[in-house]
């Protein structure tokens, strides 16, 4: 039986072996290019003895090569462990030391500090792949002769490792079989309406959930043409409009793209859908962008354990702060702190059940019982509300977590790097609704006696330390934090009182 996901991506792709990424000039890495390019990294995987379940840790830029190393991990039955490219020198140490690659594959820049980061994790094969698809991975494999061999897996093994941040601030490595991502793949190609023809605009990133699984994965199962752009830029985007069909973006695209003139209905006119995810969609955003284009957003839900969970309909009323009904095969319910089901309209976090969700935290039994109950159903810990008919809504986050344009941020992770810096007695970290980006990343931080603290200071004493998106976007220094009667924070108050703060001006 075939388990292994690349059969199911390559039945499909090589169907329309002709199409494939088309770059911002021209230029087109067909299905055939990606099929035998992966076919010869996975010969190099071979060459170096790497064995089923070893981790290949990626922290590249997207180019069509770097899906070429996807795929080859696919293939050969490795993990892929893709890395957010903004992380720095010092959060990359955790991750090697905690996923223990057998290969590392990084920019030509960053082999040096990653290299010496890794002196203690011992790697044994590095490689190096640049934003325009060059480097020794590359000239390594296309010195070796494909290796045409698609590996039978069983369904249960693992083909990623995704990082996700814990309340605690230490990343934990999420699991994700091959049936957890071709049974969200397929689900998510059959309730949106693929059909031949649809071409893609990409112009998300590859090392998170949306970019590499959602888009690519339902785009590949339908053979489509995929625009593939190395990072979102609205200008460009509009300009490949009349050319698309299909949009997948963060609610900071949508935003983005209302700034400019060009955003008509005559420039969608061939477009049939536009997608979007990773951040809560703000009303203002979606009301804007149908009157602009007639086009109603399709707001859909999911987090890295397990890939999408709910979507708005196709064919239906896609409705603004809504995330929809859940997939094809995924169970939901609104529970309380001890997993007892409520009834509909109650506030309560939603768990789930299904073929998406994740195998548990890599190297961590203990964090994966205590985020699943003893009936299989995973705490997602997103407070929402369902409706009679099944519909969700997201009300809130019984973890602490922010999404920044679509981005994950804990706060104690922000917060421990903060209360480090010298004349710092302690912070807190919020996250504020933004225009642009969901939500806003703010620190509150109360100085010592005596001490004087700049926020400005703050911002640029953590740009060395932690990637920029987590980076506050605005400090804010107070004589004290307000507490309840049992000292805790109280988080809420602050996001209540300081919710207008980017609503102004734009940061």
């Amino acid at each position: 039986m075939r388990n292994n996901l690349y059969h199911f991506l390559q039945e499909r792709f090589l169907s329309a072996a002709d199409l494939g990424l088309e770059n911002a000039g021209g230029r087109c890495v067909t299905y055939a290019d990606l099929d035998a390019g992966s076919a010869r990294i996975a010969r190099l995987f071979r060459e170096l003895s790497l064995s089923p379940g070893d981790r290949v840790l990626a922290q590249v830029e997207k180019s069509p090569q770097t899906v070429m190393l996807y795929l080859a991990c696919l293939r050969s039955g490795m993990a892929y462990v893709p890395l957010n490219t903004a992380y720095t020198a010092n959060e990359l140490e955790y991750f090697l030391s905690d996923s223990e690659p057998s290969v590392v594959v990084c920019s030509p820049t960053a082999l040096p500090r990653i290299e010496a980061h890794a002196a203690g994790p011992r790697v044994p094969s590095f490689f190096t792949l640049d934003e325009q698809g060059r480097g020794s991975l590359i000239d390594s494999a296309d010195t070796l002769p494909p290796l045409d061999e698609v590996l039978e897996l069983n369904a249960d093994d693992l083909a990623a490792i995704l990082y996700t941040s814990g309340t605690t601030g230490r990343s934990k490595g999420a699991m994700l079989s091959h049936e957890n991502l071709s049974s969200n793949a397929i689900a998510l190609h059959r309730i949106w309406g693929w059909t031949p023809g649809d071409v893609l605009i990409h112009a998300l990133p590859i090392f998170h959930v949306h970019g590499l699984f959602v888009a690519l994965h339902t785009a590949m199962l339908n053979a489509s043409r995929i625009l593939f752009l190395p990072r979102f830029d609205a200008d460009g985007v509009i300009e490949l409009l009349p050319r698309a069909t299909v949009m997948m973006g963060v609610p900071t695209f949508y935003s983005r793209l209302l700034e400019r003139p060009g955003l008509t209905r005559d420039a969608c006119r061939n477009m049939r859908l536009f997608i979007s995810g990773s951040a809560p969609l703000l009303l203002e955003t979606f009301e804007t962008f149908e009157a602009s284009t007639g086009h109603r957003i399709l707001e859909r839900y999911g987090m890295t354990e397990a890939g999408m969970i709910t979507s708005n309909p196709l064919d239906g009323d896609r409705l603004p702060e809504s995330v929809g009904y859940p997939l094809p095969g995924v169970e939901v319910r609104v529970a309380d702190e001890q997993g007892r089901r409520l009834p509909n309209g109650d506030v309560g976090v939603l768990e789930i059940k299904g073929p998406n969700v994740f195998r548990g935290y890599w190297r961590a039994p203990e964090k994966t019982k205590a985020e699943f109950r003893d009936d299989g159903f995973f705490i997602t810990g997103d407070l929402v509300t369902k409706n009679a008919d099944g519909r969700i809504r997201i009300v809130g986050r019984a973890k602490d977590l922010i999404i920044t344009g679509g981005y994950n941020v804990y706060p104690k992770e922000v917060e421990g790097y903060i209360d480090a810096l010298e004349g710092v007695a302690e912070s807190a970290v919020v996250g504020i609704p933004h225009p642009d980006f969901g939500e806003g990343v703010v620190g509150f931080v109360v100085p010592r006696s005596e001490a004087s603290v700049s926020g400005d200071a703050v911002i640029q004493s953590l740009s060395d330390s932690l990637a920029k998106f987590k980076i506050p976007k605005q400090i804010v220094v107070m004589d004290k934090l307000p507490r309840n009667a049992m000292g805790k924070v109280q988080k809420n108050q602050l996001r209540e009182q300081y919710r207008d703060l980017f609503q102004t001006s734009r940061a």
